[in-house]
């Protein structure tokens, strides 16, 4: 009998405990770190894959070589490669910290210590956070905004492609000098009427290229969602922490 309600309420402090565990989970935290990891990556792979397709078709179609001198097309591609490496290491380890963020203001970390104490220290991390992720934020709507500038070419030129029997009749040209890809003094062009422009439509490159640039713009636009929400939730985290002194709130957010 004694062992049996021993096993009981053993069943019951785990049962307990677990329900403590999962109650001081952030999870609007959670879901935002979630939701920037995906947009991140999504945006990171996509976009570096259309510009590796970008360079295929720049090299294929529009007969641009690679020049070693100056600055041109490729270097940039090149760069901004380089430049996703960068942001998909960083925000990684902001994602992360993000979440330990989210977990030091929950009520768990409240009932583990007992009183409701926040430190002049903690404050201002947690409104150095703020400022960081609006700044993120307005960031990723900067690179969503750029982002849409290929996606806009691409739909172009792709949408004629589909459309080959309407525009037999007509020559439309696409210049590179007119997206600026190209000084003005080199006219780099290709027209509908060419065969290089079909071989262009019947290849898989342009279909491919499209897409991902559309996946990266996707991509970008969760990272802004992600970071408005973590926004939200820092700064509902904050106001609770800087008046705990008008009673115990809870901070699972």
């Amino acid at each position: 009998m004694e062992e049996n309600m021993e096993e009981g309420q053993t069943q019951k402090g785990c049962s307990e405990c677990c329900i403590k565990c999962l109650s001081g989970i952030p999870y609007a935290s959670l879901i935002a770190t979630i939701l920037l990891y995906a947009g991140v990556a999504l945006f990171c792979g996509c976009g570096h894959e259309a510009l590796s397709g970008t360079v295929t078709i720049l090299q294929n179609y529009f007969e641009m070589i690679r020049t070693v001198e100056t600055l041109d097309v490729f270097t940039m591609i090149d760069i901004l490669k380089y430049v996703i490496y960068g942001v998909a290491a960083a925000f990684f380890v902001y994602g992360i910290l993000l979440m330990v963020e989210g977990f030091f203001t929950t009520g768990a970390i409240r009932d583990l210590y007992g009183d409701f104490k926040i430190t002049t220290c903690g404050r201002c991390v947690s409104a150095w956070f703020i400022m960081l992720t609006y700044i993120f934020m307005l960031a990723w709507l900067g690179v969503t905004a750029f982002t849409s500038l290929p996606v806009f070419m691409y739909f172009n030129i792709w949408n004629i492609c589909q459309n080959m029997t309407v525009a037999e009749g007509t020559n439309v040209c696409f210049d590179l000098r007119q997206f600026g890809i190209v000084t003005p003094s080199d006219e780099k062009k290709i027209c509908t009427n060419t065969e290089m422009f079909k071989k262009m439509c019947a290849s898989d490159e342009l279909d491919l290229t499209f897409h991902l640039f559309v996946c990266a713009l996707a991509g970008a636009g969760a990272a802004v969602i992600a970071m408005m929400v973590s926004s939200s939730v820092l700064v509902r985290n904050y106001v609770t922490l800087v008046t705990h002194s008008l009673g115990r709130y809870c901070t699972r957010f």
